[in-house]
């Protein structure tokens, strides 16, 4: 990182929410409200699994797994981002920046193909009812789980690396909340087209494969879904994935509104935005769409209140 314009970086200056310094108590207080609340209800809802005995599916298996994900994302990077906004601006040490750019990749990814394997076990239920329970067995529950979270760690590494051996020329302000992609990119003088390469690949492997699993898992269970004759059956059908459904769309919605849109179509506040909208209410959404929707989860809860 030496040269003639250029200067060892041993920290990043955040900005965060600096423009927005007359609110910086109302987006303090709404984060941290939503951030409590998200630990609460993703915490929850884990004790319920591991505890009730009427959580025993695959479904809430790989939900709690999810919800263990979500939980990580937002821990990651919401308690520095709230010492950010009300100190209007921080510092973040060089390694630790990009540890939580890591642990950001690999546990979004490992959401990712956990909304996968969610997908696949809707379908199996629905598209293969009377094989189902000999297929989805604890043994398979967990291969897919551990391959969920070895992968989700493992395809960030390449990315990181290359980013530990950017240069940085001059100025170590990130235009950010927290050490994000993009702003990491745009403070380099390094050449990041073999960056934005590898990320291209990753993103193919992440945002656009496990998505068309889950579409094409969707397809069968709607052919299904329209071969039962009653009304009311595809609706009983259709009520056991559309928590699925809707998380997998609120998800990759936000997901792909923060990193494929070219960032010149995109303001810097609204990308920050959009990251606060990934970060911190995406999380929220997850427990309270499965505990609404849920008679399982309202039934266990009930009992261990009682």
């Amino acid at each position: 990182m030496l040269g003639n314009n250029q200067t060892t970086v041993t920290e990043f200056l955040l900005l965060g929410f600096t423009r927005y310094h007359p609110y910086k108590f109302w987006i303090f207080f709404l984060t941290l409200s939503v951030y409590i609340a998200t630990v609460v209800g993703n915490l929850l809802i884990i004790t319920l699994v591991l505890l009730s005995p009427y959580l025993k599916s695959p479904m809430y298996f790989f939900l709690s797994n999810l919800y263990v994900s979500d939980t990580i994302v937002t821990t990651n990077i919401i308690p520095n981002m709230l010492c950010v906004t009300w100190q209007d601006g921080g510092t973040i040490s060089y390694v630790p920046c990009l540890f939580q750019f890591y642990i950001h990749g690999s546990s979004s990814c490992a959401g990712c193909f956990l909304l996968t394997a969610m997908s696949y076990d809707r379908y199996l239920a629905i598209c293969n009812p009377l094989r189902y329970t000999a297929i989805m067995e604890f043994k398979l529950c967990l291969q897919l789980g551990l391959f969920s979270w070895f992968f989700g760690f493992l395809v960030p590494v390449m990315s990181t690396t290359m980013i530990s051996c950017m240069e940085f020329c001059g100025t170590n302000t990130i235009n950010h909340f927290f050490c994000d992609l993009i702003p990491l990119l745009e403070i380099s003088c390094s050449d990041i087209s073999f960056v934005k390469l590898e990320i291209f690949l990753v993103s193919v492997f992440v945002l656009i494969l496990p998505p068309t699993l889950i579409i094409l898992s969707y397809v069968y269970i709607l052919i299904t879904v329209l071969k039962i004759p009653s009304t009311s059956g595809r609706q009983k059908v259709f009520s056991t994935c559309s928590s699925h459904l809707t998380v997998v769309c609120v998800y990759y919605g936000t997901v792909l509104a923060i990193y494929t849109i070219p960032s010149s179509k995109t303001s810097i506040d609204t990308h920050k935005f959009l990251s606060l909208l990934y970060t911190v209410v995406t999380p929220l959404l997850n427990p309270i769409i499965y505990g609404l929707r849920s008679q399982e989860i309202r039934s266990a809860l009930s009992k261990l209140i009682g």
